[in-house]
């Protein structure tokens, strides 16, 4: 299986690379924010604003970029493309694997260029803080991509995937904290926050980029998104099983 995931692995990744306008559209919204909510922001909490919303943005990049990851396979589905994958001997698991491993690449290089914007306005992270985030964007990523893609495939509408998927997302990225701490939320949003895996995941990055390495911040968002992310390959494998089977 790891040769075939490997295969399906370059041939996504060179589909995504030749797309380049699609990766850059997705990295703008979040680019845009930090240059033009981040000096707002900066205003009313101080220098330090770039520590806290930093991470935010790239949760942000990360629900817009690998939560909307199956809105390619809707077309691999519309035009044949997987039918003819899953009549190779490539295993099931493989087709998946191998598109989750392209969204996790191409959402490490969009936060890579998050984090250089972000040094350019004032935010600064140290360099085991910058791996350890990245690495952690790893779990979160493979988890959003899995859950796309079976949630795509399940729709009987498949076109309803896009707006039905942001109904979803905004939400998660509301309640995560990404664009506001929830430390300050009335009891109600606090509970309904902590209730979902990316507010722990916001609170690792932070906690990462500011060196806490030893913080109960970091462990829980490590903990909660390795969990997370094993839960969603496994409904993900399960789908691409028996989806059409």
């Amino acid at each position: 299986m790891p040769r075939d995931t490997w295969l399906i692995f370059r041939h996504q990744l060179r589909l995504s690379l030749g797309g380049w306008f699609g990766l850059v559209f997705g990295v703008l919204q979040p680019v845009l924010n930090l240059a033009l909510f981040g000096p707002l922001l900066s205003a009313y909490l101080g220098p330090g604003s770039w520590q806290v919303f930093v991470p935010g943005v790239l949760m942000q990049l990360a629900l817009l970029s690998a939560g909307l990851a199956g809105f390619g396979i809707v077309f691999d589905a519309r035009f044949g493309v997987l039918d003819r994958q899953r009549v190779t001997p490539a295993p099931r698991t493989a087709l998946l694997l191998g598109r989750v491993l392209t969204n996790v690449v191409v959402l490490l290089g969009q936060s890579l260029l998050v984090v250089a914007v972000g040094f350019a306005f004032g935010f600064r992270v140290p360099l085991a803080g910058l791996f350890i985030g990245l690495a952690l964007i790893v779990p979160l990523a493979v988890s959003l991509a899995a859950l796309s893609y079976a949630f795509a495939l399940t729709l009987r509408r498949q076109e309803m995937f896009a707006p039905m998927s942001s109904t979803v997302i905004v939400p998660m990225l509301l309640l995560s904290g990404a664009l506001l701490p929830m430390s300050t939320a009335p009891a109600w949003l606090d509970a309904l926050s902590r209730a979902t895996p990316f507010r722990y995941a916001v609170e690792g990055l932070r906690a990462a980029f500011a060196g806490h390495y030893a913080s109960a911040a970091l462990t829980g968002g490590v903990v909660v998104s390795v969990a997370f992310a094993a839960v969603a390959v496994a409904v993900g494998t399960r789908t691409f099983i028996r989806w059409n089977a």
